[in-house]
């Protein structure tokens, strides 16, 4: 035990990091205090962009995409924690109404762009179509070509009328996704988030992939994707909140606080 971590130990959040343990165990508690440390820095600079953002009227999309219970909305979670709620939305969209699928396919999303100011969290998208939609057959093949066809250009409209976009993939092995969906559906608060499509999820497994891997070749061209290891929950976060933090060009951004640091040895989600 070395004095720095006796000192992260003797704190208000070591001492609660120590008490919510069934068994104790120093390492994880320590790896804890650390993680909650790194993720307050980060939470405290997007406070910053959020304020740039707002004072000079930018407007900001960022999209998470990644297979079922790869820890999506558990991110966007942390990361909009401390924001303030009007300056921010959250977009989940269900399936598609009646007048919906008779619509454009983008048309709905079309609706849920930012305002000047504002930063809009997709939790899933249009990316929908070149993924979920084909493997589960709730799309044709010539719409799911349409989409391919389109989704390009939609996206360089988007940036070319000053919005940023970034596109967030967290990835997921199967094991991984498997026990996941055990946890979920062990955990009476947990349960509704088990959907059909869940439950069809990994004997889609390969078809997921395969769909997966074009919409990667396909559908880098106007805004690349950033894929995130998503394994250990804790990584995932903080890997998706610094490249937020790096991507967008807000003032006064203080480098040092978001410069990466390695934490692979975080063990707690």
């Amino acid at each position: 035990m070395t004095e720095k971590n006796l000192n992260l130990l003797n704190t208000k959040k070591g001492i609660e990091a120590l008490l919510r343990q069934k068994n104790l165990n120093i390492d994880k508690t320590l790896n804890t205090i650390k993680y909650e440390k790194r993720l307050e820095k980060l939470q405290e600079e997007m406070l910053i962009l959020q304020q740039w953002v707002a004072k000079k009227n930018k407007k900001v999309i960022i999209l998470f995409e990644g297979r079922d219970a790869a820890g999506k909305g558990g991110a966007i979670r942390r990361i909009i924690q401390h924001l303030p709620p009007r300056a921010i939305r959250v977009v989940a969209l269900p399936k598609p109404n009646e007048t919906e699928v008779g619509q454009w396919y983008f048309q709905r999303y079309i609706n849920q762009l930012p305002n000047e100011g504002e930063i809009v969290f997709f939790d899933r998208s249009w990316y929908n179509r070149a993924v979920v939609e084909p493997v589960n057959g709730f799309c044709t093949q010539k719409q799911y070509e349409t989409f391919m066809g389109q989704v390009n250009e939609f996206e360089k409209m988007i940036q070319d009328s000053g919005i940023y976009l970034l596109k967030l993939y967290f990835s997921i092995t199967k094991n991984e996704q498997q026990r996941r969906f055990k946890d979920i559906v062990s955990t009476p608060i947990k349960k509704w988030k088990y959907s059909d499509v869940d439950k069809r999820a990994l004997s889609l497994w390969d078809d997921y992939t395969k769909y997966k891997e074009v919409m990667f070749e396909k559908t880098q061209l106007s805004a690349p994707w950033k894929i995130i290891k998503a394994n250990r929950k804790t990584n995932a976060r903080i890997t998706a909140f610094e490249y937020i933090l790096k991507k967008i060009p807000y003032e006064t951004k203080d480098l040092e606080n978001i410069k990466h640091k390695s934490i692979r040895k975080l063990k707690a989600d």
